[in-house]
């Protein structure tokens, strides 16, 4: 499974439906909005790097009030149990296990 983290930027008046709009994607997993100097970020999951530009550059860029994207392609997944494990390595409260 191919992960990317599209960032998002979009016109003032498309704001309102834009997230809803996003999120209704095949192949958007998550939508949300955020802070900052981008608008939007969507978690796009998809079986194939080639449907990873069908749903960026044919879906999501396509979509009106869209200005432009960012596309980052996630190598590695860490849960937060991989973190809490990782940092608890040599913790001498923890149980070991």
């Amino acid at each position: 499974m191919i992960t990317a983290i599209v960032l998002i930027g979009s016109d003032r008046e498309a704001l309102p439906r834009l997230g809803g709009t996003l999120a209704d994607l095949p192949g958007v997993a998550e939508a949300y909005s955020v802070t900052g100097e981008w608008d939007f970020a969507c978690i796009v999951r998809v079986p194939r790097h080639e449907q990873l530009a069908e749903v960026v550059a044919g879906g999501i860029a396509e979509l009106p009030g869209v200005t432009r994207t960012q596309t980052m392609v996630a190598f590695e997944a860490f849960s937060r149990h991989d973190l809490e494990a990782m940092f608890d390595l040599g913790n001498p409260e923890s149980d070991g296990g």
